[in-house]
């Protein structure tokens, strides 16, 4: 068994969305101090409602709460959520590219409300990550899981199990960022990556896996507990 390294960073913003939260910043004071010099205050305080409901927005999507599994300290066998979202996809699906078999899918769809960071779903070792261009089709749809734009991470497990995790791109959602580098070893409640704007993530998993969710279900990043490996 891996043993796991804990550490906990507190990023209450992340990381991919300084910049765009620092730029939004500092273009509201230099609109509000031009509008605030009109005679008239209407235009000003229009903009600092709009505005101000804009950024809570944005500021929302970015946020990057701690986290720490804290079920157990044993994660041996243990699939964690990998996103915040709802649970749209539990079935047995034939997968082609990598396993050429069957394998039991879990697919979690992220709204722009939900947390956009994505966590590791299992302890392992980065086996490939591997980016694909495709379409932008709505995330929750069927079709988007082999379709869409998406990053495939493949993780081993430590009983040598091979777990997929696939981030899609949905409508909305333009941008896939994935930390996982191959050969290095990932734990649950570490990062996987992040994707921006609404999107899904889907988990393939070995038939005969115990799955511990339904569909509708709401789930929490690193915390709901999706399956139990054989």
């Amino acid at each position: 068994m891996i043993k796991r390294i804990k550490k906990l960073k507190k990023i209450r913003i992340h990381r991919e969305g300084s910049n765009t939260i620092a730029a939004g910043f500092m273009g509201f004071l230099v609109i509000a101090f031009l509008l605030f010099q009109l005679e008239t205050k209407i235009p000003f305080w229009l903009f600092v409602v709009v505005f101000g409901a804009v950024y809570g927005i944005v500021l929302n999507f970015y946020r990057c709460p701690v986290r720490r599994f804290s079920e157990t300290d044993e994660t041996e066998k243990i699939v964690v959520a990998p996103a915040d979202g709802k649970i749209v996809v539990i079935e047995e699906v034939e997968e082609h590219e990598y396993f050429h078999d069957r394998r039991l899918m879990i697919s979690i769809f992220m709204s722009l409300f939900n947390v956009h960071a994505n966590w590791f779903p299992v302890d392992g070792k980065v086996k490939f990550v591997k980016h694909q261009n495709g379409n932008f089709h709505k995330a929750w749809l069927p079709k988007a899981s082999e379709e869409n734009e998406r990053t495939d991470t493949m993780i081993t497990t430590p009983e040598g199990q091979d777990i997929l995790c696939r981030q899609i791109a949905g409508a909305m959602a333009r941008r896939i960022v994935t930390y996982a580098k191959p050969g290095e070893d990932c734990y649950i409640d570490e990062h996987l990556g992040f994707i921006k704007l609404g999107s899904r993530v889907d988990v393939f998993l070995p038939i005969g896996t115990e799955v511990c969710v339904e569909m509708g279900q709401i789930t929490t990043g690193d915390q709901t507990i999706i399956a139990k490996l054989k």
